[in-house]
Formats: structure tokens, sequence, C-alpha cells
């Protein structure tokens, strides 16, 4: 395997233990994991893509990150919540649908059947909660499996976004 010699300023040294630390005192390999990654984001700059990262799970969640172009965005809402749909393409041609909903409100009428608000007073028997907010990341190879799982609203657009190349070569 050919060595390589990498010169590292002072001031970054912490940088390099720290990833070496890591991954179990492998440095090259903590290296070539950052460059592939380094590689592939700007490789995706290049062709117009972005780095995207959501938020996923339930309350705080965790994050996720891709590399993709965004095609469309939808949402609809009840009178208990809300729900955010945006939908990606990678580079590899993959449907990325993240989708946000709001935490859901559940409220109960009083005795009089009117559910009071939050700016009067609840009725004695009246009850109300709220779930916490949820997001989800799903991925779909072909527009066929995206269209069985988002609203046909949302695949309408994707479906118009993706008929129009991201690139026109002009003859002129």
């Amino acid at each position: 395997m050919p060595n390589k010699t990498i010169y590292v300023s002072d001031s970054d040294l912490p940088v390099y233990q720290r990833a070496q630390e890591l991954v179990g005192g492998n440095l090259s390999k903590a290296i070539a994991t950052a460059l592939r990654r380094f590689v592939d984001t700007e490789e995706g700059k290049l062709e117009g893509f972005s780095e995207i990262t959501v938020k996923v799970g339930v309350g705080k969640g965790h994050r996720q990150r891709f590399v993709a172009v965004q095609l469309a965005e939808w949402g609809r809402s009840t009178k208990d919540r809300y729900e955010r749909f945006r939908v990606y393409q990678g580079r590899t041609g993959k449907f990325v649908v993240h989708t946000e909903r709001s935490p859901e409100v559940v409220a109960t009428a009083g005795a009089d059947g009117k559910a009071t608000g939050w700016r009067r007073h609840f009725a004695s028997d009246q009850t109300w909660g709220t779930g916490v907010a949820t997001a989800s990341l799903d991925v779909y190879d072909t527009p066929a499996e995206l269209e069985a799982h988002v609203p046909a609203e949302l695949y309408a657009l994707v479906s118009s976004a993706v008929a129009t190349p991201p690139v026109e070569d002009l003859d002129v």
C-alpha cells in the first residue's frame, strides 16, 4: 500500500488526534472517510445539488444528512395538527421524503358540549392534551414507489419537477 505524507499544523494537531481516537487508532481510515464525504458533497454541488440536513424522530429527534435537490414542498392541516412534506431527489436518482408533523392537540368538550379555548376558562369536565412533534425520512427508488406513499397533490408537483430537466442545452 502506498504511503502518503500529510503535514499537519500545530493548531490542527488536536483535531487529527481526536479523529484517530474516534476510529480506534487508524488515522488513515478517518482521513479516507472524511475525504470521501467531502468529494461526494463537492461533486454534488458542482452538479447543482445541496447538502441537506433534516431532523427526524420524536420530539428533538436526531439529524440525518444527504446530498440532493429539493423537488417540491406541500402541506396540509386539520384542526388538530399540520403536516409538511418535502421531496428531494438524490444524486443516485432516489426520492427522499421528509415529513414533519406538528404535535397533535386532543380536546374534549365540557358538560355544555363546548370545548373552550386557551383564553377562556375550561369547563370542569373538559380535557385536553398534546403529543410531541415527529419527523420521518423515507427513501424510494422509483416514482411509482413514491406515488404510493405521498398525497396525490404532492406527487403531481414532484412529477412536474422531474419532467423539467435541470439543465437545458440550447443550440444558439
